[in-house]
Parts: C-alpha cells; sequence; structure tokens
C-alpha cells in the first residue's frame, strides 16, 4: 500500500529530518510532500482560496504539521482541515499549555516535539498503528497532569481502559445513543466491536483483512458520528450497544 504524506515545515533541515523518521515509522510504501508554508501545503491538498475541499483522487493519509509558518499559523490549517482523512500531528518546539490545547481543540490527532531524539519520535509515530495518540512524553506526561488536576482522582468513563470498559457491565441504552450507533455502517460496527474489546489498529486491520490505514479512516468516522473522541468512550457506547 502506498501511503502519502504530507510534511508542512519551513525549515528544510527539519524537513529532511522528519522525513526520515516518517520513513523508519512504517513498513508501508512511503511517498512524501513537502511544504514551506500554508499557501503552498493548501494547493497540495487541492483547498480553493475560500478553504473548500476539492479533494485530490489519492489524499494524504498523515500530515506533520508546524505551528510557526512564514504566511500564517498552522492552526489555522488544523482548523480547516477538521475533517479532512488524515492523521494531523503537529511537529513544533513549543511543548506549552497555549499551543498544546489549542492545537488539540482544532483536531490534531497528536502533538510532537521536534527537539526529541530521533528514535523517540519514531516509537511515538508507530502508536498510530497501535491505536494509540502520537504524544511527546513531555506533552504526555502534561495532559495526564492536566485532567488530574481538573477532575480531581475520580474515575470516569472517558478514564477506562478499553478492556475495562469492554468488560463493564451493559447498561440501558438511551434513544439517542441508539440513533446515533444506528448511523454506522456494517464494517464501522465490526471495528468498533474489536476496538472496544482491546484489539490494536494492527490487529483489527489483520482480522478483517484491510489495511491499517483503512481502519483509522473507520475509526475517525466511528468518533464523528458517536461524538466521542477516545477509544473509551467509543467502548462505553458500544457496551451500551450490546456490541460487546
Amino acid at each position: 500500500m502506498v501511503v502519502n504524506v504530507l510534511i508542512v515545515e519551513d525549515n528544510p533541515v527539519a524537513r529532511a529530518f522528519l522525513g526520515r523518521v516518517v520513513r523508519d515509522s512504517f513498513s508501508d510504501t512511503i511517498v512524501i510532500d513537502e511544504a514551506g508554508n500554508l499557501e503552498a501545503a493548501r494547493r497540495l491538498i487541492g483547498l480553493t482560496p475560500h478553504h473548500q475541499e476539492e479533494l485530490r483522487p489519492d489524499p494524504y493519509r498523515l500530515m506533520l504539521l508546524d505551528l510557526e509558518l512564514p504566511d500564517g499559523n498552522g492552526m489555522e490549517m488544523l482548523a480547516e482541515l477538521r475533517h479532512y482523512p488524515a492523521t494531523k500531528i503537529v511537529t513544533t518546539l513549543y511543548s506549552d499549555d497555549e499551543h498544546l490545547f489549542p492545537a488539540l481543540q482544532c483536531g490534531a490527532d497528536g502533538y510532537l516535539l521536534k527537539e526529541d531524539r530521533f528514535e523517540v519520535l519514531v516509537e511515538e509515530l508507530q502508536k498510530i498503528v497501535r491505536g494509540h495518540p502520537p504524544l511527546s512524553p513531555a506533552i504526555a506526561r502534561r495532559l495526564v497532569m492536566h485532567f488530574r488536576q481538573g477532575a480531581g482522582m475520580e474515575v470516569r468513563a472517558a478514564d477506562l481502559t478499553p478492556r475495562e470498559s469492554a468488560a463493564a457491565k451493559p447498561i440501558p441504552m438511551d434513544p439517542a445513543d441508539r440513533l446515533e450507533c444506528s448511523r454506522l455502517t456494517p464494517r464501522e460496527n465490526e471495528v468498533l466491536t474489536y476496538l472496544s474489546k482491546g484489539f490494536t489498529i494492527k490487529e483489527i486491520a489483520s482480522l478483517l483483512n484491510i489495511k491499517w490505514f483503512t481502519v483509522n479512516d473507520h475509526i475517525k468516522s466511528i468518533y464523528k458520528k458517536l461524538n466521542v473522541s477516545s477509544r473509551a468512550e467509543a467502548a462505553v457506547l458500544a457496551s451500551k450497544h450490546g456490541l460487546v
């Protein structure tokens, strides 16, 4: 399978470095396009001047996006591409809350620090195949502390692991949840079932005999239709729906 990747980065040295990281992270055939600013990236993606999507026939499956670019802020593009079928990862030097949380709110699927070692970045990108969000270790710790401080130590459904959620006793499903789940396609229901039982993206791909990026696309669609943002939340709904 050919995987199209877009790297949006104005520094040529950083672009080359990130290209090596991507090629070392996946076993698929990788085709990388590079853009040094937002305008070039929009042309490659197929965005019109009014930011409407005219998708190319072979859309990007993975995007690495810097935040500070010569002609604007990368968060602008994240917002424009909120529903674009790609895994969008911020690659930046900023590790502060002022950049991290707005980027995630704008639709970033991961957040990596370019200052991390090559091996660390490769390991974090490989987490995509295992169904985990690619986050630099420092960023993951910051997120954990943020939510612990914001919610105390009380355990919520969204904090459960997929296996814990799948093992939970099913509870009655309200009409709104039933309506949302009814919108899933048969394939999406299959993916949700395996996802809720704790299988990784790579394992689901093998079980269904499809590519892992296709599984990733199904998961994005499931999250959107169910209005959830994590595997654990999806697992809770799957339990209500009687899938597990």
